[in-house]
C-alpha cells in the first residue's frame, strides 16, 4: 500500500516561477533540474512513488528531497558540503 507524504507541498507564485525556470533550463547541472521537477510534481498532489516512476529515480530520493523543500523551501535544494577529506588537486582548467 503506497505511503503518502506527510509534507504537504504548497508554492508560492515566486517559487513556482523559480522551479519551473530550474526545471526548463538545459544548461543547470542533471541533479537541480531533477530536483526541481521533483518539487513541481509533489506540488501537483503527486505522490513519491509516482514522482519516482516518472523521473525514473528511487521513492526515498524524491522523500529526501519533498522533506528538505518543506523545511528550507529553495535552500533546500541547493549543494551542501559533504563529509569526507577535501580535493588535494583543483580541477584542472585546461588540457
Amino acid at each position: 500500500m503506497p505511503r503518502s507524504s506527510p509534507f504537504r507541498i504548497e508554492l508560492s507564485a515566486d517559487e513556482a516561477r523559480e522551479l519551473t525556470r530550474r526545471a526548463a533550463k538545459y544548461t543547470l547541472p542533471y541533479f537541480e533540474v531533477q530536483r526541481a521537477k521533483m518539487i513541481l510534481m509533489a506540488a501537483q498532489g503527486m505522490s513519491n512513488e509516482e514522482i519516482a516512476v516518472r523521473l525514473d529515480t528511487r521513492r526515498e530520493v524524491v522523500s529526501l528531497w519533498r522533506k528538505r523543500f518543506f523545511e528550507q523551501r529553495l535552500a533546500g535544494l541547493e549543494e551542501r558540503a559533504r563529509p569526507g577529506r577535501p580535493r588535494a588537486f583543483p580541477p584542472s582548467t585546461h588540457r
